[in-house]
């Protein structure tokens, strides 16, 4: 999949520069879908109080505090609708889950109770794109602009490579879509595989 964001050359962005281009654009421009990619199964969040709390062993400390998300949550997912776009997402999913995704899993069955559209894939169904390494995490954001997110080695952001240009940003669009039909809901996959889960331990 990264060969399809070569052209044209993107541009790197530090954690500021991204967050401050990311806002400029975020729902500028109505109609049109937001996807995300999620590939890496362990990041670490430390500007996320819920994280926190999980990093530091307080499981339901860190479970009500994504509770305490839901209006937040449900205001972006009514913001986004107001400019009639979707906010979708794809997480793949490895088993054995590693302890952060335990608790990602807790947070995404949220948002999509809130209203984003999420589905889980397996590294199976990626396959194809990964013989030379890793897909890269990936957000699409109005007609034109496609981020691939960059984290260092403890999966800490770090910032991001814009690519602009609408060809781009529909050919990503498109080869995420496919994945997207292929996955599971997140709400069924959350009961089966996660919902019994005993308290994850490590970050």
């Amino acid at each position: 999949m990264r060969d399809l964001l070569g052209v044209p050359p993107g541009e790197r962005l530090g954690l500021d520069a991204y967050r401050e281009d990311f806002r400029g654009r975020d729902f500028a421009v109505a109609g049109c879908d937001s996807w995300k990619l999620e590939r890496r199964q362990h990041f670490r969040e430390p500007g996320d109080a819920s994280w926190n709390a999980f990093a530091r062993g307080d499981w339901e400390g860190a479970l009500r505090l994504i509770e305490a998300q839901r209006a937040e949550l449900r205001a972006l997912s009514r913001l986004a609708a107001r400019h009639r776009c979707r906010l979708l997402r794809i997480r793949v999913v490895e088993q054995r889950l590693t302890p952060y995704l335990q608790w990602e899993l807790h947070l995404l069955r949220v948002r999509a109770q809130c209203g984003e559209l999420i589905r889980v894939i397996s590294p199976q169904h990626i396959a194809a794109y990964e013989r030379d390494g890793a897909v890269p995490e990936l957000v699409t954001l109005n007609d034109d602009t496609v981020y691939e997110i960059l984290y260092d080695e403890e999966g800490v952001l770090e910032g991001a490579v814009r690519y602009l240009g609408a060809r781009t940003r529909d050919r990503i669009v498109a080869r995420v879509e496919e994945l997207y039909v292929l996955g599971e809901d997140i709400g069924t996959f959350f009961d089966r595989e996660v919902a019994h889960l005993m308290p994850p331990t490590g970050v």
